[in-house]
């Protein structure tokens, strides 16, 4: 904000102030005030009768966000959880009193409103004032009106002055609630049951990432924050939860970018007697009755490339090493040597670092080429057995897992396995990832997996991820209420 405008709104803060104080000394305190809405904004808007006026009585309440005075009369409007609704304040009707202080209010108060509907000349429903109170007063002034707010630092950090003057911003959130809600209720109709686990573990797993570390006082120990719910979710199955899932918080101590976020949600469900297809099945499901649902159609605009995503069609499935082979046009390169292949990286435009192990060079093919390019729903089926320590091996060719990724607009947007329920071979994949940190290996799993636990089909769905194809959001950070920042200067 420029020196000019934090000098106009610091004089407007010293007005309001002062408003503040001149209620108070005539008695009234607003924010002693309550009032008990009988309808939102948008409800109030339903309720009206056509050619009926002023037979609906309605409460309404919320923010002052438009004022038109045209001296004994003004047309306002307020903002609640459903949108906007205008009210119509006439001072013979509220009186004279209530009317010199309705006239001292200001863009941003809060206030309560009693009346009936009505509709004005040009069409619009209105509510016909007949009492009002204030509520709450606004004792700093909101973004101007064309300006709003232009500075990304500033919507982030006040999400709350984003919520107030950008639409979009306030539709795109509210949205991501839907979304979320729907998720709960599909899972539930489908027999799975809801479960939370702990957000403190002393052994980070299921996951490769690095986690943030925090000390407990009184055990004196230091404890991760979950990284994944995996393998607590897991041993649920072993418990006899056949079906469950966990929409839950995820921390790791990584970079941010367009899609990354150090605190992000994740849905993690499993189904016992299921596996990799039977999440296939699942995830297709959801997504399909989500958009029909939530958004009213089976198909959305990708923001970037402007392409109609089609969740109704059919879905394509697509073998990882397919992928691989057509995008370097090399049918032999999971046979070449790992020279040829970091040559074989260079020459599509994927630089490599030479000290990747193979698997890595080939991933690096993936993500920087291939997955950014399907943006029609995929399975991208069979990826590399050294991704993923927690997946069955694929039966014909031990090589690859039996497991998934589905991507959807340039995104992986939910990976799904076979889970690996054999404990031995289990161990052995720990082992292996683990290298010389054994004290990383989450023990207490293993001896729950020795217990016995049924086949089962897994799988991860990044919320945020979802919202942002959903909601065509450019940003992790647009779809996410308060995404972390850096320390603001000045408070």
């Amino acid at each position: 904000m420029s020196d000019i405008h934090s000098d106009i709104s610091h004089d407007q803060h010293a007005v309001r102030r002062q408003k503040l104080a001149e209620l108070r000394a005539a008695g009234f305190d607003p924010f002693r005030a309550n009032v008990a809405p009988t309808h939102f904004s948008g409800e109030a808007l339903k309720a009206y009768v056509d050619g009926q006026d002023n037979t609906v009585p309605v409460t309404v309440a919320g923010r002052l966000v438009v004022m038109r005075d045209m001296g004994k009369s003004q047309f306002v409007k307020i903002l609640d959880q459903q949108g906007q609704i205008q009210l119509y304040v006439k001072k013979d009707v509220v009186g004279d009193a209530a009317y010199a202080v309705f006239k001292t209010l200001d863009l941003g108060d809060i206030i309560g409103a009693k009346g009936t509907l009505f509709k004005t000349k040009t069409g619009e429903v209105t509510v016909r004032v007949e009492g009002y109170t204030l509520v709450a007063k606004a004792l700093r002034p909101l973004p101007e009106k064309w300006h709003g707010l232009s500075d990304p630092e500033q919507v982030y950090r006040q999400r709350y002055l984003d919520l107030i003057v950008n639409a979009e911003s306030r539709s795109r959130l509210m949205l991501r609630s839907r979304i979320v809600s729907h998720i709960r209720r599909f899972l539930e109709d489908q027999k799975f049951i809801e479960v939370e686990t702990p957000v403190l573990e002393s052994v980070e797993g299921g996951a490769a990432a690095r986690p943030f570390v925090t000390h407990h006082n009184a055990l004196g120990v230091d404890f991760h924050l979950r990284i994944a719910t995996e393998l607590r979710l897991k041993r649920l199955l072993v418990g006899g939860y056949d079906r469950v899932f966990e929409i839950g918080r995820i921390f790791r101590n990584e970079g941010v970018s367009r899609k990354h976020n150090p605190e992000f949600t994740m849905l993690e469900v499993y189904q016992a007697y299921s596996d990799y297809r039977g999440m296939m099945t699942l995830i297709k499901d959801l997504l399909t009755t989500l958009c029909l649902d939530v958004l009213g159609t089976s198909e959305i605009k990708h923001a970037a490339s402007g392409q109609m995503i089609n969740f109704g069609g059919p879905w394509r499935e697509v073998k990882y090493k397919d992928l691989i082979r057509t995008e370097t046009g090399d049918p032999q390169w999971f046979e070449r040597s790992k020279a040829e292949k970091l040559a074989g990286a260079e020459k599509i435009g994927v630089p490599a670092n030479p000290g990747w192990a193979e698997f890595e060079i080939t991933n690096e093919i993936f993500s920087k080429k291939i997955e950014p390019s399907l943006i029609q729903p995929t399975f991208v089926t069979h990826l590399p057995k050294e991704l993923c320590p927690l997946a069955k091996l694929t039966p014909d060719d031990p090589t690859t897992l039996d497991v998934f990724e589905l991507c959807i607009g340039g995104m992986e947007i939910a990976p799904a396995y076979s889970e690996q329920n054999d404990p031995d071979v289990q161990r052995a994949m720990f082992e292996a990832q683990a290298g010389e940190e054994k004290q990383n290996i989450d023990q207490d799993f293993l001896l729950a997996l020795e217990h016995g636990m049924p086949p089962a089909g897994g799988m991860g769905v990044g919320i945020d991820r979802l919202c942002i194809l959903l909601t065509g959001a450019e940003s992790i950070r647009d779809v996410i209420l308060f995404p972390q920042l850096r320390p603001a200067d000045k408070p």
